[in-house]
């Protein structure tokens, strides 16, 4: 059973969660017909992190806002292993295990003691020391340190690294990409994975509801494919303006580039990011945009050139329906997140007159729901065995299963909702652990050596 401190926090949380979603229906007379600028945080309910683009604890965060009609944003997670020689961690997987990735030095920590920790944290030391060298040899750092990325005149590669897209919970009318817990989850999920996770800010209702969440983060997907563009078209501009062609012709060349946006590059991404190993990730409501979101990339298909979507993680997916399971009947006031509270937040995001607990979004076994499951990207789900909501993401599992597409189930006993990501049980030996599950499962599709990690 969950410990003394998890329940009382959840008599709490339950009661402040219900105060807010009465004030959202408020929201929602006040705003009903009128026209706003979209809503995707709230900060006046959570702490912020704030971004820091330098590597101070292993990765370099920034914010950027996608869409200028929108106030969409991604939170960029860059780990600081971009800055290592690819070609050298190919080679010698030994001198990884000593000083390479968090996630290698999380699973040793465990099962080192005395003289080891210590032979680590030099080597660890002295790979810090390589890295800033090869950052500082391909003049990618400013003056105050912040690491710049992407200078299309060097003519040097980087290291390239898979992209994950991480949705964050809160029922589709809280939370978002900047609170000081998803910024934590992220940033774990960025050294343990060895990914850049772009941490989407999508709109919350109901200010925006029904499909703006998930069209949010489609629109994202999108974004990336155009970065890779961008990223092209910048570097031709940098070699003609850095080689011997005639300088008028170069600079004609690089205003109608400009015109089409190669000003607009990320460099970040531009350096480092690999769209052709995307992974999808989504804690509980965002686990439905996941999927949403991979549906329509399996339905764009080469459209989305040279975006793959080769993998998506469902937390504890925000999944119901109008039939109720056994889970659903037994936990119906489970912790944190009953089914009392969740209904009323499907209420507050479905479109008016359109509230079915069998909507598409909701429910995603819905009959009429493309694609084909066949095509889906494997999907790995996390449960946790006091969520009322586990037996409807057992299900989906079990129906990829059975048109064979690789779709475990991770079950943590003793959990509740939300285990690994919510403020309060982010720090818990659960949470780590689960963090270093996902990325066991995730680096079998995103790791260039092939499928060399399993249970």
């Amino acid at each position: 059973m969950p410990s003394v401190a998890v329940k009382l926090y959840s008599v709490f949380f339950k009661f402040m969660l219900k105060h807010r979603l009465q004030n959202r229906i408020q929201i929602d007379d006040t705003i009903n017909g009128s026209q706003h600028f979209g809503v995707t945080s709230r900060p006046n309910e959570e702490s912020i992190a704030a971004s820091n683009p330098l590597f101070t604890d292993g990765v370099a965060t920034k914010d950027l806002h996608i869409d200028p009609g929108t106030s969409v944003s991604i939170r960029i997670f860059l780990p600081e292993t971009c800055l290592g020689s690819h070609e050298s961690d190919l080679k010698s997987k030994s001198r990884i295990r000593v000083s390479g990735s968090d996630s290698n030095q999380g699973l040793l920590r465990r099962n080192s003691y005395g003289n080891q920790t210590h032979v680590q944290k030099n080597g660890f030391n002295h790979r810090r020391s390589s890295l800033g060298s090869v950052a500082d040899e391909l003049s990618l750092k400013s003056e105050n340190g912040v690491y710049r990325g992407y200078s299309p005149v060097t003519g040097k590669k980087c290291r390239k690294l898979p992209v994950m897209l991480q949705f964050h919970g809160g029922g589709f009318v809280s939370g978002s990409n900047d609170s000081t817990a998803n910024d934590l989850f992220c940033r774990r999920i960025a050294k343990l994975c060895d990914v850049i996770v772009l941490a989407v800010g999508y709109r919350l209702a109901p200010e925006d509801r029904y499909p703006a969440a998930f069209e949010d983060g489609l629109k994202v997907l999108h974004w990336l494919a155009k970065q890779v563009n961008l990223a092209e078209c910048s570097k031709s501009v940098g070699s003609r303006r850095g080689g011997g062609t005639d300088l008028k012709k170069s600079d004609t060349y690089g205003h109608i580039a400009d015109a089409f946006g190669a000003s607009l590059v990320e460099p970040w991404l531009a350096a480092h990011g690999d769209p052709s190993r995307c992974v999808l990730l989504g804690v509980s409501c965002g686990g439905n945009i996941a999927d949403y979101v991979a549906r329509k990339a399996v339905e764009a298909g080469k459209l989305l050139d040279p975006v793959k979507v080769v993998a998506q993680v469902l937390m504890y997916p925000f999944f119901i329906g109008s039939v109720p399971t056994p889970s659903e009947i037994k936990l119906a006031n489970s912790y944190f997140y009953d089914k009392t509270l969740c209904t009323l937040a499907w209420k507050l995001f479905l479109p008016e007159g359109e509230f079915d607990l069998d909507h598409a979004a909701a429910n995603p076994l819905t009959p009429g729901r493309g694609p084909p499951l066949k095509r889906m990207p494997p999907t790995l789900t996390v449960i946790a065995e006091h969520d009322w909501m586990r037996d409807r993401a057992i299900a989906y599992s079990e129906e990829l299963r059975k048109v064979n597409v690789d779709a475990p189930v991770l079950e943590y006993k003793d959990a509740v909702h939300e285990f690994a990501t919510l403020d309060m049980l982010l720090k818990t030996p659960q949470a780590q652990a689960c963090a270093e599950d996902i990325a066991i499962w995730v680096k079998k599709y995103i790791s260039l050596r092939g499928h060399e990690f399993s249970y």
